[in-house]
């Protein structure tokens, strides 16, 4: 699907947006659209050299978990828990007999999804990806799992001190995801979609009214920066961003940021570049007669 697409059906519009952090780069975050429900996944791993006991890598990992979820939120009304337990299990199971999955760094995913019944709204959010929700209010309902940020914040004070792009912050960087592997789908830390269906179980979930959301935003936190890291907008302009420009610009002034801050001195970051992603659904109000 390509960037800023529109999918329509007779009550469901929505805009998309993704970019990979480098041309040179597969985009390891993954979107799709089905009829009344929305999945995002941001793909992780370990970066290059360093070993991952997975033959297929991230990007392969988050676009085969998304497809299964598509696939089970089309067919099947169980909860989305239920969907996403099943879905890495289907995962697990088509390299398990190649691939270590036992190994700390074998591929994961955060996950957001959204899904939309007659008279409400399901969401569920798995690590870092956000989802937003404009319920007509000054700020909107932002929701969120803050375990993974709550811990490498612990972890992170090496990898901050040091300019992004030297040998130094490569270095800190592999330390830094080798203690965050170690908290990884653990009691007391954080979880992500990985090989474990019990990951599943750890979600943070609910139900909205329909009628009490105008529109909805789902976030890799590449795209998300620049609320939650840059502080460039509020997460109300950041919905009114999309709603007027549409999720391309909102990639569009997140890159902006990131060129001017290459090396991490104003906004300190793993990453300089990220693969950012967003899906913008708007709900048409009904009219007043």
């Amino acid at each position: 699907m390509r960037p800023d697409q529109d999918t329509r059906t007779t009550d469901m519009r929505l805009s998309l947006a993704t970019e990979p952090s480098s041309p040179s780069r597969p985009n390891e975050d993954f979107v799709g659209v089905t009829s009344g429900a929305v999945v995002l996944l941001d793909g992780a791993g370990t970066p290059g050299g360093m070993e991952s006991g997975c033959s297929h890598g991230v990007a392969w990992y988050a676009r085969m978990l998304g497809s299964t979820l598509l696939a089970e939120v089309t067919q099947s009304a169980a909860p989305l828990t239920e969907l996403l337990t099943r879905s890495i299990k289907t995962v697990a199971s088509l390299h398990d007999f190649t691939c270590d999955l036992t190994h700390p760094g074998t591929p994961s995913a955060t996950v957001a999804m959204l899904r939309r019944t007659d008279d409400s709204l399901e969401w569920l959010v798995l690590a870092d990806s956000v989802i937003i929700l404009d319920t007509g209010t000054a700020e909107p309902t932002v929701l969120s799992d803050d375990r993974l940020e709550r811990i490498g914040a612990l972890h992170r004070a090496e990898l901050d001190a040091l300019p992004n792009g030297t040998p130094e912050h490569t270095e800190a960087l592999r330390r830094y995801i080798e203690v965050m592997n170690g908290h990884r789908n653990r009691e007391g830390g954080f979880w992500t979609a990985s090989a474990d269906p019990l990951a599943a179980e750890q979600s943070l979930t609910g139900t909205v009214l329909a009628d009490q959301v105008r529109a909805a935003a789902l976030l890799s936190d590449g795209a998300s920066r620049l609320t939650d890291l840059f502080g460039l907008a509020t997460w109300r302009q950041l919905l009114d961003l999309l709603a007027n420009d549409g999720p391309q610009s909102l990639i569009t002034r997140v890159r902006a940021a990131e060129h001017e801050d290459p090396q991490g001195a104003r906004w300190p970051r793993p990453k300089t570049h990220d693969d950012a992603t967003a899906a913008f659904w708007p709900f048409p109000q009904p009219r007043l007669l």
